[in-house]
């Protein structure tokens, strides 16, 4: 299956601002971008909630963007380094595609009722420690599912 806006020509930087104005036009009060290493972030603050999503860029090393594809075989040329590039910068757009997407769904969503606005972005909710949401409660859902019991609503009450 074919990677959603796998073959876009809309830079990185149009669609982080395309984000932009979709999260002021949804009511967003204040908006960041940074990256550091192979993630993007981006913050912003609505619905007195700030939100963190972190884009994970591709790895520019990946054969999928060092090689040539051929589906028949496994006897992959290398590409040149400009080639490789190109593939890459198109992997770092496509990512920033699907981000833009996300984002507007979700936005358009809560606009039209269909959930509520902390329901749908819970896992981004940042917590008072930095922590996203999801963050704090993945291994207290592994933990679960390991042990077959319900973690503690307040385990420092114990």
């Amino acid at each position: 299956m074919a990677k959603f806006a796998s073959e876009t020509d809309v830079p990185a930087e149009k669609s982080r601002a395309e984000i932009e104005r979709t999260l002021t036009r949804y009511g967003a009060t204040a908006f960041m971008y940074g990256w550091q290493g192979d993630k993007a972030v981006i913050g912003f603050k609505a619905h007195d909630r700030l939100l963190r999503f972190v884009l994970p860029m591709p790895d520019r090393k990946a054969r999928e963007f060092t090689h040539t594809r051929h589906a028949e075989t496994w006897n992959q040329q290398p590409l040149s380094q400009d080639a490789s590039e190109k593939r890459y910068e198109q992997g770092v757009r496509q990512r920033w595609r699907a981000l833009a997407l996300v984002i507007k769904a979700k936005l358009e969503a809560v606009d039209a009722g269909i959930v509520e606005f902390e329901s749908e972005f819970l896992a981004h909710v940042v917590l008072p420690n930095g922590q996203t949401m999801a963050e704090h409660a993945r291994p207290l859902i592994k933990g679960a599912y390991e042990s077959g019991e319900m973690p503690l609503l307040l385990p420092h009450l114990q």
